[in-house]
């Protein structure tokens, strides 16, 4: 295998977990799974969708199932390493290679992928419906661009909403804005070029 750059740029986070980070490749790559870099680690996709990652930490190394809350767990392995923040994905950790397991870590991503086959992803808890006044005006003046906006699922029209009100001041919510409407009238997700 060539050394190059991108895998370089990996390996550079797992600390001293090299070896038992192969070990873990070698366990997921008798998967269907896709091994892929995203955000400077390795990820494994089925389909395009994100499953799982691996990555080494200075005291642990871990397998990450992205949508690890669907998982049964009956083992008890998987942890929610950011209770606040994380809803749906869940952390496998080890601290040698004698911990993995492997009969067992292929039976929990064996399960990750029969849920994402299953399409089971969580949804945006409703309570949290977000309301950009700026966006609203601008439909009022816009008729197309209403018709438009409706034509997404929920799901979109929550991430325009969430891109545009999570700016702090104005100038930017109007800015994103200008950014958004040619990509809601051409009927494209904000985050569909990711997908």
């Amino acid at each position: 295998m060539e050394p190059n750059s991108d895998k370089k740029h990996v390996w550079d986070k797992v600390n001293q977990w090299e070896e038992e980070l192969l070990f873990l490749k070698s366990i997921i790559d008798k998967t269907e799974l896709v091994e892929t870099i995203k955000w400077g680690g390795l990820i494994y996709v089925y389909n395009k969708k994100n499953v799982i990652g691996i990555g080494g930490f200075k005291n642990y190394f871990a397998i990450w199932f992205l949508n690890g809350v669907f998982l049964k767990d009956e083992k008890k392995r998987l942890i929610n390493a950011q209770e606040d923040k994380t809803k749906s994905m869940r952390q496998w950790r080890f601290t040698s290679k004698d911990e993995v397991n492997e009969k067992e870590v292929l039976e929990y991503i064996q399960e990750a992928i029969e849920n994402e086959k299953q399409g089971k992803v969580i949804k945006p808890s409703k309570k949290e419906a977000i309301i950009s006044e700026l966006l609203e005006n601008e439909m009022t003046q816009n008729p197309t661009l209403k018709e438009a906006f409706a034509k997404f699922s929920p799901y979109k029209q929550y991430e325009f909403l969430e891109y545009i009100e999570t700016a702090k001041q104005e100038k930017t919510r109007l800015s994103r804005i200008e950014k958004v409407i040619p990509m809601i009238l051409a009927n494209v997700g904000l985050n569909d070029k990711y997908r």
